[in-house]
């Protein structure tokens, strides 16, 4: 029983570390080519993006998306990790018992939200608004994209932080306060400190969720090839890939430039996740 438990396991395993080669070897496949025909410097640093243009040569510069996708996830993170953070913090360690449940049931209510639903209450609710209240001609902008974004990493960052916080020995805490610190001080420079790798894997879900983002982005970023700017409407990596695959046609350029920009987000991922197991085991051995 125990050999035929140990050999199903390995083959779950098996087959998640198989779906993850199969993925990477076709985006590979379909992305590489690509590449090659446009160039790879006009490819990763043009900064226009026409790959239906009739009267001139098609451009397929994917900077802007770059730019606006590493502009936005770090404006998310920006604010979301603070907030999230300290969200931790009053759950694990300040709140009483029914105010903890009542803010995690909000928490979990926020997480099982869809993407589409945030995207609809920002462009009914949030685009409207920064346009009047910065006078502009549309709202759907990078700041409108990165509020819900914002928004949207925080039950990730508020969950994985405050079971870090929690996992903290009670021994560490009491010997702060036994030093003469006062229970903020601790939370902060002890317990926080402490729990930090866990905080990290946190972020990295955050960024992970930001940076994937798609549906809700289209919705209230504006989906314009433009360079990054806060009161500028911009194109994400993801919402390119989205708003166009669909009438992209088979096998041309175009699907693959599209295939190209998809191995690129890939690679952000897969970066991203080596330097957490980096920073993990570099905490590790301290």
């Amino acid at each position: 029983m125990e050999n035929g438990m140990n050999l199903l396991f390995l083959l779950c395993g098996i087959i998640t570390v198989g779906f993850v080669l199969c993925i990477c070897v076709y985006l590979i496949l379909s992305g590489v080519p690509a590449m090659g025909k446009i160039g790879i410097a006009d490819f990763f640093f043009g900064k226009i993006w026409m790959p239906t243009a009739q009267t001139t040569a098609p451009s397929y510069g994917i900077l802007p998306f770059i730019l606006t996708s590493i502009s936005g996830t770090a404006g998310a993170i920006l604010i979301g990790v603070p907030i999230g953070l300290l969200t931790a913090v009053f759950l694990a360690k300040v709140a009483s018992k029914r105010v903890a449940k009542g803010i995690r049931a909000a928490v979990q209510l926020l997480a099982g939200i869809p993407s589409v639903v945030y995207g609809l209450v920002g462009m009914i609710v949030l685009v409207p608004g920064i346009q009047k209240l910065f006078h502009l001609a549309s709202g759907a902008t990078l700041l409108a994209a990165i509020i819900v974004l914002a928004i949207m990493i925080l039950p990730s960052i508020i969950n994985v932080s405050e079971t870090a916080l929690r996992a903290v020995p009670k021994e560490y805490e009491d010997a702060s306060l036994a030093l003469g610190a006062t229970e903020m001080e601790t939370y902060f420079r002890v317990s926080i400190p402490a729990a930090k790798s866990g905080i990290a894997t946190a972020v990295v879900l955050g960024v992970g969720r930001a940076i994937g983002e798609a549906m809700a982005i289209i919705m209230v970023s504006g989906n314009v090839p433009n360079m990054p700017g806060l009161f500028e409407p911009v194109r994400f990596m993801t919402t390119a890939i989205a708003s166009e695959m669909g009438y992209a046609a088979v096998g041309s350029l175009h699907q693959q430039a599209l295939y190209s920009i998809g191995l690129v987000l890939f690679l952000f991922i897969m970066l991203i996740n080596v330097l957490l197991n980096v920073f993990i085991k570099k905490e590790g051995t301290k």
